[in-house]
């Protein structure tokens, strides 16, 4: 196999507004060290190649010495600055990466990303180009209406929970935001519907792990303490 670039595009531009909190989610202490760190550790520490860190307004010279230099993450190449919504920051991800076969994208809220899901992720975008991690939802979906009545309640064995790393063959994504940028487009909310709606390509959903959660809410910093406790 020839030799193939994987970079990471890891997104720490939210605002947390669910945390109630004057410190952004990323950037609140877990055990000691910031939610960000556990995310770039993984990939540290993975056969990733470049981290591209995508930061809040204001925000790059903070990061730069308060944790890039400070925890030695020296697959950092560039740190920008993300947009007014989600997928503004990721495609100034993807502007910044000068050259890569597989795009790694994300959350920095996500601390508990495991080397075992890098894994799986890579063989799958090998094979299929666009890759989602997930999991299986563990309680019953109802879908309603706009009155909050159910009119409908699919199958759990059809019903997935999407996590990140959302993982594509470089020129896939980055075609499909950039026709993203020049098109109206309501409602996007993850890198997958990108793809989906904007090139029709599918999609292949990757087992993650429960433990791969996001930082949301004061809850789930709690929950993240007691995992790394347990560690």
């Amino acid at each position: 196999m020839s030799l193939e670039k994987k970079v990471a595009i890891i997104l720490a531009a939210g605002q947390g507004k669910r945390m109630n909190s004057k410190v952004q989610k990323q950037y609140m202490q877990l055990c000691g060290k910031p939610v960000l760190f556990y995310s770039l550790s993984a990939f540290q520490e993975s056969t990733i190649d470049e981290i591209i860190l995508v930061v809040g307004k204001g925000e790059i010279a903070y990061c730069q010495s308060e944790i890039v230099e400070k925890y030695s993450f020296n697959k950092v190449v560039k740190i920008v600055e993300g947009g007014t919504e989600r997928y503004h920051s990721v495609y100034h991800g993807i502007k910044a990466i000068q050259n890569a076969d597989y795009v790694y994208i994300h959350d920095g809220a996500r601390p508990f990303i495991s080397n075992e899901i890098l894994d799986r992720v890579t063989v799958g975008v090998r094979e299929y180009n666009a890759c989602v991690v997930g999991m299986p939802v563990k309680d019953t979906i109802k879908i309603v209406d706009e009155n909050g009545f159910v009119i409908e309640t699919p199958s759990r064995d059809l019903v997935w929970q999407v996590q990140t790393p959302q993982v594509f063959a470089f020129a896939l994504i980055k075609e499909a935001y950039e026709k993203l940028m020049e098109e109206s487009i309501q409602g996007i909310t993850d890198d997958a519907m990108v793809v989906e709606a904007i090139l029709s390509y599918p999609i292949k959903l990757i087992e993650g792990d429960y433990t791969n959660f996001k930082i949301t809410t004061p809850e789930d910093i709690y929950m993240a303490e007691q995992y790394l406790k347990e560690l």
